[in-house]
């Protein structure tokens, strides 16, 4: 269903200052945005970071939250959730992340849908 990590979406990876920072909100806000799920993110190397993908204009795709939710619903932990965003899946025919952020909500929480 996804393709080889070798082809999954390159992204930087944010620090919670450097999100701060990106999105002009304070620290309890951005923790907030975590914590509701507007945001999900890993520990790297000891450090809590999430995908810049998951921003556009220094804000959360606003279809991300519900898709996080789904797959939450699915049984997906962030780790999880975080790497199904980022690989290709041949039934959206590209990332999810990226056809969140062109706008095809419902065909993504459609497929996130038939995970469980």
């Amino acid at each position: 269903m996804t393709a080889d990590a070798s082809s999954r979406v390159e992204t930087e990876w944010l620090t919670l200052p450097e999100l701060v920072e990106l999105t002009g909100e304070s620290l309890g806000r951005v923790k907030r945005l975590i914590d509701e799920s507007y945001l999900i993110g890993t520990r790297r190397d000891g450090v809590f970071v999430v995908p810049s993908v998951f921003l556009i204009d220094g804000s959360p795709i606003a279809s991300l939250h519900g898709t996080i939710i789904v797959l939450h619903d699915a049984g997906f932990s962030d780790d999880e959730a975080i790497d199904w965003l980022l690989d290709p899946d041949d039934q959206i025919g590209v990332a999810p992340i990226h056809a969140l952020a062109a706008g095809r909500k419902s065909e993504v929480r459609r497929v996130a849908r038939t995970l469980a």
